[in-house]
């Protein structure tokens, strides 16, 4: 609360002073980038990194279908074509090797992406070595959409998103750290992101007048919600253990039911459990997964099905797809349970309750 006060006392309201230059610092140091730029939020961020990868009319951008709408809309209104790829895995994200083969078959097309953006999902890191890899053969730009990977690990012990060309996160209000609405692009490219700085204050050029070469958006973060994002940075981790217990209390208290599992951590990651999402296998848990959320929903409790996969949207419904079973299986059978590091042993221990009930109804 004294950073807060300090900014108010201050006068600073708007995308400068202090606040963001310092909140800048701190998810730089949490995520080991070399650098970040604050934004109004990680849609605003996802933005700014097709910008500066040079996404324009007519080129593909691939991400999973396994994802929300953010990861790929600023591209579709860039006039972009997305091709969306199938979950695969145990942390449902993109494959490597089916990556790799549609890359080759792209380059045998003359019609490689110009980005490939790999999301962590639900905060499970991708396997982002081997996605670089497939992608650096053919020159291909990654951005790594870790909006809700704050603090989750990939191989090496390296943060979420470490070795994309760009990585996005988020601080919406849902999120394990949050301004209440912001987000953040992160890089190791001074340059890009020097740039991606320059278009998110109206592409205004150094000069005493106004002076525009190109049109850019009003994307920085506010004052306020950057002095709100970092008190809490500092108690990242505690709130990571916390979403890993609040985890690890579901699957002891439901995984003897049969027909119920939950999506895995691979042993070479760290999640960090944004959200617990169950899989209900209707023939083995009695019922589907539908009747479980209205269970809860009944019960004055939130839950929310899986992602429903981008390639079965309407938006999208002429965009070409590889795959897409996985996806459309996990959505049928995925439900998001409470997870919000707020919650009581006794509010959990009533979710756990009510999904039981629901069991061989």
């Amino acid at each position: 609360m004294d950073g807060i006060r300090a900014t108010l006392e201050g006068g600073w309201l708007a995308p400068a002073g202090p606040a963001p230059i310092a909140f800048e610092a701190a998810v730089a140091e949490a995520t080991g980038f070399g650098g970040v730029l604050a934004t109004s939020s990680g849609t605003a961020a996802l933005h700014l990194g097709y910008r500066v990868l040079g996404v324009e009319p007519g080129d593909e951008v691939w991400v999973p279908s396994m994802t929300f709408v953010a990861t790929v809309a600023p591209a579709v209104q860039m006039g972009a074509t997305p091709r969306f790829l199938d979950a695969a895995g145990p942390g449902w994200t993109i494959d490597p090797g089916q990556l790799a083969e549609e890359l080759s078959l792209a380059a045998r097309r003359g019609r490689l992406p110009r980005v490939v953006v790999p999301v962590d999902l639900y905060g499970q890191c991708s396997d982002l070595p081997a996605i670089m890899a497939a992608c650096d053969r053919w020159g291909v730009a990654v951005m790594s959409d870790s909006a809700a990977a704050l603090g989750a690990e990939g191989r090496d012990g390296r943060h979420a998103g470490c070795g994309a060309r760009l990585a996005v996160f988020s601080f919406n209000g849902n999120k394990i750290a949050t301004t209440g609405g912001g987000g953040a692009l992160a890089g190791d490219d001074p340059a890009l992101l020097a740039e991606a700085r320059r278009l998110a204050g109206q592409a205004r050029e150094p000069a005493a007048h106004y002076q525009h070469e190109t049109t850019g958006y009003a994307y920085g973060l506010s004052s306020i919600l950057a002095a709100v994002g970092l008190a809490q940075l500092p108690e990242l981790a505690a709130r990571v253990a916390r979403k890993r217990e609040i985890f690890a209390t579901y699957v002891a208290g439901l995984a003897d039911l049969p027909g119920l599992s939950f999506i895995a951590e691979p042993n070479w990651g760290r999640a960090n459990r944004w959200l617990t999402v169950a899989l209900f296998e209707p023939a083995a848990f009695g019922t589907d997964r539908e009747v479980v959320r209205r269970a809860l929903e009944a019960a004055g409790i939130e839950s929310r099905p899986a992602w429903k996969p981008l390639h079965l949207q309407p938006a999208f419904r002429s965009a070409p797809q590889s795959g897409g079973a996985v996806a459309a299986g996990l959505f049928e059978r995925g439900l998001c349970l409470p997870s919000g590091c707020g919650m009581t042993a006794a509010e959990q221990a009533r979710v756990i309750e009510t999904v039981r009930g629901c069991a061989r109804r």
